[in-house]
């Protein structure tokens, strides 16, 4: 039985050795991108057995992908290999003064877009745990319905579910259809982990303790609320707080900071601790993750993570 379960789309990334207009540029390098399975490989770097559903092309783009995630840990045998559909890419500017990178995608009609119900089998459904985020649904219909399935089915069965928003506004038809669709995926999760900008954006409410009100009142059982560079705010029915964000010397690269946050979070309410510790945690592996050049570099292992409590203790 896997410990955690993931499902989504990985792109291949293109990434630029050079900062400027990604036009004028004339070297990159290749590594993976996707929300997703940033987390899914967050999670194995701490220890945990992780399954990864999935769909790429019969290409060169593909097995990269593929031989990239197995290296990490990640369990492959749910990967489908689609020949009629290519694997997803994307280019990624360089950025050195901590701003927000450019991102041009290449994904419509990727083989991750094809994903469906048809893809799931008992295995997948005997993990631990689902995280999943609002992208996948916003790609097709298909994988819209394979999303409200696994998490129905997932909290259904007793299994623990985490749902992070992730907005991707220009893969929707509407803002109003992703709004409506986003907050039906988040009734069927028990935590909740939207962006400060992501929550008022589908709740209406401006302060987080509203935000986290709301998704609450819709079934979640706990709200982490990002806060950027001033930390988290949580909420459970038994009560709130404010945690603050770990010192940065130097912003990166703002890429996964988010995904970095879901790893912290999920991995130790997995492991049993508190909403509060949980949410440091997350602030914690995020700040490593803005740090670095890249989605899913600065993610720790677990002899990092341990070192880093150690240190704090001592």
């Amino acid at each position: 039985m896997a410990d955690v379960l993931c499902f989504g789309e990985t792109m291949a990334m293109l990434v630029a050795e050079q900062t400027g207009d990604l036009a004028a540029v004339t070297h990159y390098h290749k590594r993976i991108a996707g929300a997703d399975s940033n987390v899914a490989i967050g999670l194995s770097r701490l220890g945990f057995d992780v399954t990864w559903l999935s769909r790429v092309g019969d290409d060169s783009l593909g097995r990269f992908v593929v031989n990239t995630l197995q290296r990490e840990g990640l369990d492959c045998r749910h990967v489908a290999v689609d020949s009629a559909h290519p694997t997803g890419f994307q280019f990624k500017s360089r950025e050195d003064d901590g701003q927000d990178p450019v991102v041009e995608y290449f994904r419509r009609g990727s083989a991750a877009s094809h994903l469906s119900v048809a893809d799931l089998n008992d295995d997948l459904l005997s993990a631990r745990h689902l995280h999943a985020t609002g992208i996948p649904p916003a790609l097709s219909a298909s994988a819209q319905e394979l999303s409200s399935h696994l998490m129905q089915t997932m909290r259904g069965a007793g299994r623990s579910v985490s749902f992070d928003p992730n907005l991707r506004p220009s893969l929707w038809s509407s803002q109003t259809r992703m709004i409506s669709e986003v907050n039906a995926l988040a009734s069927h999760a028990d935590w909740v982990l939207p962006g400060l900008s992501e929550g008022r954006l589908l709740t209406g409410y401006e302060e987080p303790g509203d935000i986290a009100a709301f998704y609450l009142d819709h079934g979640a059982e706990a709200v982490a609320i990002k806060l950027g560079a001033e930390g988290a705010y949580y909420r459970t029915a038994l009560g709130e707080g404010f945690v603050a964000a770990h010192s940065v010397a130097k912003v990166v690269d703002t890429v996964g900071a988010g995904d970095g946050f879901a790893v912290g979070v999920i991995s130790a309410l997995l492991e049993g601790l508190t909403i509060e510790q949980a949410v440091d945690r997350g602030n914690w592996i995020g700040s490593r993750a803005v740090q670095s050049q890249g989605d899913m570099e600065g993610l720790p292992s677990r002899d990092q993570l341990l070192d880093a409590v150690a240190l704090r203790r001592a």
